[in-house]
C-alpha cells in the first residue's frame, strides 16, 4: 500500500525547537520550585512531574542532577550579572538582586556558601564557578574604601553571613531577616527584587 502525502495545509507543524525550549523552561521553573521546597536532593522525577513532562524529556535536556541544578542556579547568577552590567548599576542595587535570590532559594544559598579560596575540595565544580561569578559581579561595583572591600574575603564572608540569616517560612520573613543582617553589617541594600522588575 502506498501512502499518499498529506496536503500541506493538513500537516501538523513541527514545533520541535519551540516545544523543546518550552519544555526546558518548564523544567527549570519546576526545578526552582522543587528545590525551594525540598532542596537540591529532591528526586528528579518530581521535577519532571511538576513540569508536566516525562522523565525522558527531562533527561534529554539535563543528563544528570548537576545539570539541572546548574541550569536553575545559573539563572540566578545571570540575573545578578545583568544587574551588575546595567548602566546605572551600583553595589546597593546589585545586592538587592542578590538578596532577592537569597530569599527565594535555599539551593542558591548553598552555592553562596562555597569557598574554594579556603582550600575546600568537596565543592562541586559548578557551585564554585557560580559562586565566583557572583563574587566578580559584586566586586565590580565595590567602591574603594567600601566596608565589604576592607579585606580580600570580606565580601563573600558577608554574603555567607547574610545567607545564614535568611530563614523563615515565608519569603517576607526571609527578606526581613536578610535586610536586618545587611543593616547589622552596616551595608546599604537597594530594593529586594529580581532584576528587571
Amino acid at each position: 500500500m502506498t501512502q499518499r502525502p498529506v496536503p500541506e495545509e493538513r500537516r501538523p507543524t513541527n514545533d520541535g525547537r519551540r516545544v523543546a525550549a518550552r519544555n526546558r523552561a518548564a523544567l527549570v521553573a519546576a526545578a526552582r520550585e522543587i528545590y525551594a521546597e525540598y532542596g537540591l536532593d529532591a528526586p528528579l522525577s518530581s521535577i519532571a512531574r511538576r513540569a508536566g513532562v516525562g522523565q525522558g524529556v527531562m533527561y534529554r535536556h539535563f543528563p544528570d542532577r548537576a545539570a539541572v541544578a546548574t541550569a536553575v542556579l545559573d539563572e540566578n547568577v545571570r540575573q545578578i550579572e545583568q544587574a551588575a552590567a546595567a548602566p546605572d548599576a551600583d553595589i546597593a542595587g546589585v545586592l538587592g538582586v542578590l538578596t532577592w535570590h537569597q530569599t527565594e532559594s535555599a539551593a542558591f544559598i548553598s552555592v553562596l556558601h562555597t569557598d574554594a579560596a579556603a582550600g575546600r575540595t568537596d565543592i562541586p565544580a559548578y557551585a564554585a564557578a557560580l559562586s565566583g561569578r557572583v563574587e566578580r559581579a559584586l566586586r565590580a561595583h565595590l567602591p574603594d574604601g567600601h566596608r565589604l572591600a576592607a579585606a580580600k574575603d570580606d565580601l563573600m564572608i558577608a554574603v555567607a553571613m547574610v545567607s545564614g540569616a535568611v530563614t523563615g517560612p515565608t519569603r517576607e520573613q526571609r527578606e526581613h531577616r536578610a535586610r536586618a543582617a545587611w543593616r547589622l553589617l552596616g551595608v546599604e541594600v537597594g530594593p529586594v527584587r529580581p532584576f528587571g522588575e
